[in-house]
């Protein structure tokens, strides 16, 4: 089943000689349950089309479907809910709150939406992020990775349709991003959750079931898809990668 899709998306900066075309034509599916990367260099428009993914920015053309839905075409309140419900976040920053207990930071997209908390599935998480012993600690008591498995916590408690991270080891030294990497996947398997992480880093994007390379706005490369095919078989033209 396919859980978000983009269809000719394109985000363009400016006009004439200055224009720059941060996506220029995105045609990505992903399906329910995949642990997808998207890898590319500074600039490539990874960034971007995380944004645009997740409904944070507007395009210039193109459409966003998220389970279903056309995101472009929600208004700002139908948006801001739809995020809320079916987006998880994971950012390189963490950002928790502060003065709010680990428990409190996993909950607080379920009591902003003004929905119980299912108490045995954040239980669930809890556990297997090793998180049990931490929940009334604040934010500023604990490691980088600590932080990082609250974050991941927290997109998980809703039960996102797709789960977006944003270089969310970017922060952390090299034995707690394998660490973190770890549980991001672990949860995605026992979860059955669907994950697409922008990464820089193309080692990491390895430990990934699919990895997409992105440069100058474009899809240039697609291995792992969960059709089966084998990279060989995609092939680039006009800015899409087809299946």
């Amino acid at each position: 089943m396919t859980i978000l899709e983009t269809e000719n998306l394109k985000k363009y900066y400016g006009e004439g000689d200055t224009q720059v075309r941060a996506l220029d034509g995105v045609n990505l599916k992903i399906e329910e349950g995949e642990f997808a990367a998207v890898v590319g260099t500074s600039g490539s428009g990874k960034s971007t089309l995380l944004h645009m993914l997740g409904g944070l920015d507007y395009a210039t053309s193109g459409t966003v479907t998220v389970a279903g839905k056309k995101i472009f075409e929600l208004n700002e309140k139908e948006l801001t809910i739809f995020r809320r419900r079916q987006i998880g976040f994971i950012f390189q920053s963490y950002n928790l709150v502060p003065i709010l207990s680990v428990c409190e930071n996993i909950v607080l997209p379920m009591e902003l939406d003004g929905r119980t908390v299912d108490e045995a599935f954040l239980e669930k998480i809890v556990k297997t992020l090793g998180l049990t012993k931490k929940l009334y600690n604040l934010p500023g008591e604990l490691s980088g990775g600590q932080q990082q498995r609250v974050a991941i916590a927290r997109a998980l408690v809703t039960k996102p349709a797709i789960i977006l991270a944003d270089e969310p080891t970017g922060n952390l030294d090299s034995r707690t991003t394998q660490e973190v990497l770890g549980l991001l996947k672990l949860t995605s398997e026992q979860f059955h959750q669907t994950v697409v992480m922008i990464t820089h880093n193309e080692a990491l994007a390895q430990l990934c079931s699919r990895v997409i390379h992105i440069e100058d706005g474009r899809i240039v490369s697609d291995y792992g898809k969960s059709d089966g095919r084998s990279a060989a078989a995609c092939t680039e033209e006009n800015g899409e990668v087809h299946r």
